[in-house]
């Protein structure tokens, strides 16, 4: 992969960046960051609603193949997430 001049270097691809990138996703549809593409914030439930229940499922899929840290991870990200969906939608 080459790096386009002036742009940073990207982090390795590991699960935990993973993980915070679908944080970052579900983050924007829940209007808490602003969108990169339009430096503005909006809400999207159904978006931020999908991107929770990926989350879900790779928590399900992965249980036993998760290191401790990636565990919390996964567990902490995915509680805060429902906590703003919840707040959101009440």
């Amino acid at each position: 992969m080459s790096k386009e001049k002036g742009e940073a270097p990207l982090p390795p691809v590991t699960f935990s960046t993973f993980i915070l990138s679908l944080n970052t996703a579900a983050l924007i549809h829940l209007g808490e960051l602003p969108n990169p593409e339009t430096n503005e914030k909006s809400v999207n439930l159904a978006l931020a609603r999908h991107t929770i229940d990926t989350l879900d499922m790779l928590r399900e899929k992965t249980k036993g193949n998760l290191t401790p840290d990636e565990e919390r991870l996964l567990e902490s990200i995915l509680y805060e997430l429902r906590i703003r969906y919840v707040k959101l939608t009440s």
